[in-house]
């Protein structure tokens, strides 16, 4: 876990590289292994994962990305993008915070 980076209880993240600054929501895991072999779960700086999300890997969460609470995530989410349902899809681009 990078520096600042918050993860709630009753999370699992297995096999997954995380920036700085980022927030996991209680209940978030990382679904990495399809049977075969493990893949890899990559989230950016200041990422914010809504609670209960999963993150079906191989998935990349960009920087400042947002995901609403219950998320499905089974395709990369660029940076500054708020992702919501199941499956997670884009509703809206975020505004940059310095």
């Amino acid at each position: 876990l990078g520096p600042g980076t918050k993860m709630g209880h009753f999370s699992y993240l297995g096999d997954a590289t995380i920036a700085a600054d980022v927030n996991i929501g209680a209940g978030t895991i990382t679904c990495n292994f399809d049977g075969v072999k493990k893949n890899p779960t990559e989230i950016g700086e200041g990422a914010f994962i809504g609670s209960d999300t999963m993150l079906v890997a191989p998935v990349k969460v960009g920087q400042g990305a947002r995901t609403g609470a219950g998320a499905v995530v089974t395709r990369d989410i660029q940076d500054y993008t708020l992702a919501v349902g199941v499956p997670a899809r884009a509703i809206r681009k975020l505004e940059k915070r310095d």
